[in-house]
């Protein structure tokens, strides 16, 4: 391990709610959760207001529902969530050229890569200065933990939340680490937890004090030896700024189950169009063909096909998925549906194209969206048509956001990142005056080689939060 704390571990605070809560006035200092708003939904993100009500991630929204009835329930809006990632993620690579993203709104920095930092005190500087560089690319507020580790680090911005920055001091990890719950260190979840309770083991502490051979007798050899390792304080693991892809794929849960087999053959080749546009934007193809089928007694299916070389066809990969679910029973009814691909590669095997019906002679061209949609899906479309949350904007009243639909009506707050709440007016949803807008900046543009707050620098702490 190392003698200095230069593994930095950014953890943005509530990202999706936050998010919400800065481009929407009305929604500041109250309860906000994001998510599907079906009645299958799951919370993607609760603000801190709703955490007090006992919403967190991954809870069904009902559950969150009942619990906080007056929040504001709001459907995602990934686009912006990753472009405001983007201005993140770009000012810890002017830190260090190990950057290792986890999420969108998480990374672990290696600060001593980057030559950013060497002790404890100039981590602690480039800490502070990070957090105010954040603040003021995106308005929003980050938790900033500093270790000799990356599992040290994000046990830091775990105590440091919300909108913190605490630094582990090498030689204190032990002291620090002893008290602590088990389920504390990485890969101790709900039942390895309850395994060692049973075996009377609730802290860090105690695992120490159990020994590493008890570790190995109640949880295998692999899990025994590291876990009694990171109970020792020891991580040697290091900042990896790029991962390899292993797969690439897309899915769908549906509000209600869906029982027309012809309905759910179109779902599939929508959801392989969707896969290959994922696909070529990364610019990679892929051997395997994944099918995933959740039935309405959520059992789960996965049935897979390997072709002769990697592709991005789209025509190839709806007809693999295909093939794929005429080998599954969906006459209950289907919940959830996925497709992906891997077996990944940069490159394309063009003798693959031969696969595809009628054996296409044609150039490869982009993918196309499907045309029309079936009439027994319009339904599903006009729904989708205003979700709250998402961006509006009226020829007479201008930019504003959807706090509802329903009986033919839309319901608006018409307001802005830096206005005042705003008023809300209800409008027809076929409203011609009405229609769907970009996301606006959470934070204005400063002219560029201007200085952040805290002395935070660099054109890229300036520029504006959205594209």
């Amino acid at each position: 391990m190392r003698t200095a704390p230069t593994i930095l571990h950014l953890d943005m605070d509530a990202f999706f709610a936050s998010v919400e809560q800065a481009s929407k006035p009305s929604l500041r200092g109250k309860a906000v959760v994001v998510g599907g708003l079906g009645p299958r939904g799951v919370v993607a993100t609760a603000s801190y207001e709703a955490r007090v009500f006992g919403v967190h991630s991954a809870m069904p929204m009902g559950q969150a529902r009942r619990l906080a009835p007056n929040a504001a329930y709001l459907v995602p809006r990934f686009g912006f969530y990753k472009a405001i990632s983007e201005r993140v993620m770009e000012l810890l690579r002017v830190l260090s050229p190990l950057v290792e993203p986890l999420s969108l709104d998480e990374a672990f920095v290696d600060l001593e890569a980057g030559g950013a930092a060497w002790d404890e005190q100039s981590a602690r500087l480039v800490g502070a200065r990070l957090r105010a560089d954040i603040r003021a690319v995106t308005g929003l507020t980050g938790s900033v933990g500093l270790a000799a580790s990356k599992m040290l680090a994000k046990i830091a911005s775990e105590q440091a939340k919300p909108d913190g920055l605490v630094v582990i001091e090498p030689g204190t990890e032990r002291a620090m680490l002893g008290p602590m719950s088990v389920r504390t260190l990485p890969g101790v979840g709900p039942a390895t937890g309850d395994h060692l309770r049973r075996a009377g083991i609730t802290t860090i502490e105690e695992i120490v004090e159990a020994g590493e051979d008890e570790l190995v007798r109640l949880l295998g050899k692999s899990h025994g030896h590291g876990l009694y390792a990171m109970a020792l304080a020891r991580d040697d693991r290091p900042v990896v700024a790029e991962r390899e892809a292993k797969s690439v794929s897309v899915e769908d849960t549906y509000d209600v189950d869906i029982h027309d087999r012809v309905r759910v053959g179109l779902e599939v080749q929508r959801l392989a169009d969707r896969c290959v546009r994922r696909l070529r934007g990364a610019g990679l193809s892929g051997r395997t063909i994944v099918l995933k089928v959740r039935r309405y007694d959520f059992s789960t299916l996965t049935r897979s096909e390997t072709l002769r070389g990697p592709t991005d066809d789209p025509a190839v990969i709806r007809e693999a998925a295909a093939r794929l679910l005429d080998s599954v029973d969906t006459t209950g009814g289907v919940r959830l549906l996925g497709v992906g691909v891997s077996g990944l590669a940069d490159y394309t095997q063009e003798d693959l194209f031969a696969q595809a019906a009628g054996e296409r002679t044609e150039a490869r061209g982009p993918v196309e969206e499907p045309a029309a949609a079936p009439a027994e899906e319009q339904p599903a479309l006009a729904e989708r048509r205003w979700p709250a949350g998402h961006d509006v904007r009226h020829a007479a009243f201008g930019h504003g956001w959807v706090q509802g639909s329903g009986l033919g009506r839309v319901t608006v707050r018409f307001e802005t990142p830096g206005s005042e709440p705003g008023r809300v007016r209800t409008f027809r949803v076929d409203d011609p005056d009405l229609e769907p807008a970009d996301p606006l900046p959470l934070v204005l543009s400063r002219p560029e080689g201007g200085r952040g707050p805290e002395g935070g620098s660099g054109a890229v702490g300036l520029r504006s939060a959205a594209p």
